[in-house]
C-alpha cells in the first residue's frame, strides 16, 4: 500500500474585519479555508507530528493577518496567507486558500453615522393569504426572512442578572448582527381589493422602516432593538395592525490576538453561527387583537 494525495488544514474560519474611518465603518466578511500539503507522509504512516503545523496555528494566522495586513480583497488576502504558509515552513510545499466573501450594503440614514449594513442578495419575501368569503373574510400576512443586518458599533450589553454560571463579560461597544424574520398582518380591506402595486409599495415601506429602526437605535439589548423595529412599522404604516419578529443574535466575538503581540481594538472578530440567542416578540397596534395564526409562531 502507498499513501496517495493528502492535505490538511482549518476549514471555514469566519473572520470579520472592521475598519473604523471616524464615523464611517467599512466591513470585510470572509469565510476562509486553509489546506496545506507537502512532506506529510510520516504523520500518516508512523504518527510523527514533526512536520505538522497545527490547524489551530493556521486559524490563528488567518485572524492575525486580518489585523496585520488588513483585507484589501479576498484574492489579496489569500495571496498573503498562501505565500506565508509555503515560505515559512520547509515541510509545506503547497497552500490552497479558499475564500467566500459576504457582501454588505450600507444602510443610508440621516446624520453622520455610517456603521449600519444589510447583507445583499439574502432576503426572501413571503406571503400568506386566507379567504373565508365575504368582504371581511380576508386575512393577508406579508413577511420576509433571511434579511441579515449589522451595526458595527452603537450597541452594548450590560447590567444583566449574574449567577454562578454567568461568564459573559459586560460590553459597552459590540457588533450587533441579526437575521430578520418578520410577519405582519394587514388590516381589513373594507371590501375593496387594493391595486396590485399596493402590496409592493407596502412591502418596500415595511422593509425600509425595519432597516432604519435597526440602524438608528442605539441598542442596549437586542430586545430593545426588536421593539423599536416593530413599533416603527406599526407607527408608520396605518394599514398594519400586527408584526411578529424573530431575531437570532448572530454573535461576533473579538479574536484574541494578544498571544501574537497584537492589540485588537474592536477590529477583528470571529463570527460564530451557533449556539445563538433567539429573541422573539409581537408588537400590536393599541386596541388590535393578535391574529397571526399559530402555525406562523415559529418564523
Amino acid at each position: 500500500m502507498i499513501l496517495g494525495q493528502n492535505q490538511y488544514g482549518k476549514a471555514e474560519n469566519r473572520v470579520v474585519r472592521i475598519v473604523r474611518d471616524g464615523a464611517t465603518h467599512h466591513i470585510k466578511d470572509l469565510n476562509v479555508s486553509v489546506s496545506l500539503s507537502g512532506d506529510m507522509d510520516e504523520v500518516h504512516l508512523s504518527g510523527s507530528n514533526a512536520n505538522v503545523l497545527t490547524t489551530d496555528a493556521t486559524k490563528n494566522t488567518v485572524f492575525a493577518f486580518a489585523k496585520e495586513h488588513g483585507i484589501a480583497s479576498a484574492e489579496q488576502f489569500g495571496i498573503h496567507l498562501a505565500r506565508h504558509f509555503v515560505t515559512s515552513r520547509q515541510s509545506i510545499t503547497t497552500a490552497r486558500i479558499r475564500v467566500e466573501e459576504y457582501a454588505w450594503e450600507r444602510i443610508e440614514t440621516p446624520g453622520p453615522k455610517r456603521h449600519s449594513f444589510v447583507r445583499t442578495n439574502q432576503e426572501t419575501r413571503t406571503a400568506q393569504i386566507t379567504y373565508a368569503g365575504g368582504p371581511d373574510g380576508w386575512q393577508i400576512i406579508s413577511g420576509l426572512k433571511d434579511l441579515v443586518v449589522m451595526n458595527s458599533t452603537d450597541s452594548e450589553f450590560r447590567g444583566y442578572v449574574k449567577d454562578r454560571y454567568t461568564t459573559l463579560p459586560e460590553t459597552a461597544d459590540r457588533i450587533l448582527a441579526t437575521e430578520v424574520h418578520a410577519r405582519w398582518r394587514h388590516s381589513g380591506t373594507d371590501g375593496a381589493e387594493p391595486e396590485p402595486g399596493h402590496w409592493d409599495h407596502s412591502y418596500a415601506q415595511v422593509r425600509e422602516h425595519l432597516l432604519h429602526a435597526f440602524a438608528e437605535t442605539y441598542s442596549l439589548s437586542l430586545q430593545q432593538t426588536l421593539y423599536q423595529m416593530g413599533a416603527r412599522v406599526i407607527d408608520k404604516c396605518p394599514g398594519i395592525d400586527e408584526i411578529r419578529l424573530s431575531l437570532p443574535n448572530k454573535h461576533h466575538f473579538l479574536a484574541d490576538l494578544e498571544p501574537f503581540g497584537l492589540k485588537n481594538d474592536n477590529e477583528v472578530y470571529f463570527a460564530a453561527d451557533r449556539p445563538y440567542g433567539l429573541i422573539e416578540a409581537t408588537i400590536l397596534r393599541d386596541g388590535a387583537e393578535a391574529g397571526i395564526p399559530a402555525d406562523l409562531t415559529n418564523l
